[in-house]
């Protein structure tokens, strides 16, 4: 239910906003909590949502927690009820602005900005200043950020008796191509 929510607000959002921006709803984040010599925590979302707003350099970004997918289902759901508690915090959000970009800039060479933005994640927001790598491909513009998650920022509470198991950082990628129309295309030439 908070699913069909969620989508339909992402979808009435993005249709009063569609014309000026350009979007994807498959991109990727993977994130990695793992510790040597202990079982690997990793988790990957192909459901991320991503607006690309090129008038006011903004990129949104938008993931529902449970989309989350772990190797081992306990893993997954100690991740969704205890840590993140997805139930009450269904979603983390992204935004942020890119500095010094222009639409006309992007080209088949992968160009490097920085993003300085706010990422919420339990209720919980943290400036962030974010490397991203972006350029031209066909379907739209390739998007490549790596960066790091301190899990305290979020009030994320680790057991005792499994803290030295989990990393304090979680690394992570966000990728995806972002606009996969004709339109957005057309606009790239």
């Amino acid at each position: 239910m908070k699913r069909t929510v969620f989508l339909i607000l992402l979808f009435t959002t993005y249709s009063f906003i569609a014309q000026e921006k350009i979007t994807t709803e498959k991109a990727i984040i993977n994130f990695e909590a793992s510790v040597p010599f202990f079982e690997e925590i990793k988790a990957v979302n192909r459901s991320v949502m991503i607006i690309l707003d090129p008038k006011t350099s903004t990129l949104f970004c938008a993931v529902l927690m449970r989309d989350f997918h772990f190797k081992l289902d306990l893993m997954q759901e100690h991740f969704n009820e205890n840590y993140i508690e997805s139930h009450r915090y269904p979603k983390a959000v992204f935004k942020g602005k890119i500095a010094k970009f222009d639409l006309k800039d992007i080209d088949e060479t992968e160009k490097e900005y920085l993003i300085k933005g706010k990422l919420i994640i339990r209720g919980k927001s943290k400036d962030m200043l974010v490397k991203a790598f972006l350029k031209k491909v066909y379907g739209g513009i390739q998007i490549k950020s790596d960066f790091p998650i301190t899990i305290s920022d979020f009030d994320i509470e680790i057991p005792d008796r499994i803290a030295s198991k989990i990393a304090k950082t979680a690394n992570t990628e966000l990728s995806g191509i972002i606009g996969n129309d004709e339109k957005v295309l057309l606009s790239l030439k």
